[in-house]
């Protein structure tokens, strides 16, 4: 379950590193033409997402990229995370920035850290969480991006509501249980 890039095709990760969406290449074209630059520790539309273990930014709405793609960054990861789940229709990879991260993916546990990644396929159970004292910072993308982008504006707000199985499943992801306890 473990690997450094080899979950994510080299013609993807050069897409995106050059502001590519992919969305070229399965019809879904661009909303503008116009480029973005989201400095370090800034989120896209100078919003504030707490999401009680972790503070989220935005680096890439769904708008943006006609829907193909929606990318947040993890700051300040700490002991905890979301309950074991699965999406139906996203596939979600994450890569760590900093830190450790605890990833439980189809009943498997490893710990991933600084430059290393994982891959969520659709429809396969998983969960995570910061481990270690150090809180961790990671990427994370949805591709396509759903009803990600919206589900995380429900969450990520003060005294956001209960995750359970009718929150999951109003943004097309199924609850399976609890998450990994830091």
């Amino acid at each position: 379950m473990k690997a450094a890039g080899a979950a994510v095709p080299a013609a993807l990760l050069e897409r995106l590193a050059l502001g590519q969406s992919g969305g070229e290449a399965s019809g879904v074209e661009p909303v503008s033409g116009e480029a973005h630059v989201v400095g370090q520790g800034q989120d896209r539309f100078d919003e504030h997402h707490p999401l009680g273990f972790t503070t989220i930014l935005f680096r890439v709405g769904a708008k943006e990229s006609g829907g193909s793609l929606f990318a947040i960054e993890h700051r300040g990861l700490g002991k905890g995370g979301p309950p074991e789940h699965f999406h139906l229709y996203q596939d979600e990879w994450f890569y760590v920035l900093e830190g450790n991260v605890r990833f439980r993916v189809s009943g498997k546990e490893t710990v991933v850290g600084p430059g290393e990644s994982v891959m969520g396929p659709r429809r396969v159970p998983h969960c995570f969480a910061g481990t270690g004292e150090k809180p961790a910072r990671m990427l994370i993308t949805f591709t396509p991006a759903g009803k990600m982008e919206e589900f995380f504006r429900a969450v990520a707000v003060p005294n956001g509501p209960k995750m359970d199985a009718a929150l999951f499943a109003r943004y097309e992801m199924r609850y399976v249980g609890p998450g990994i306890v830091g």
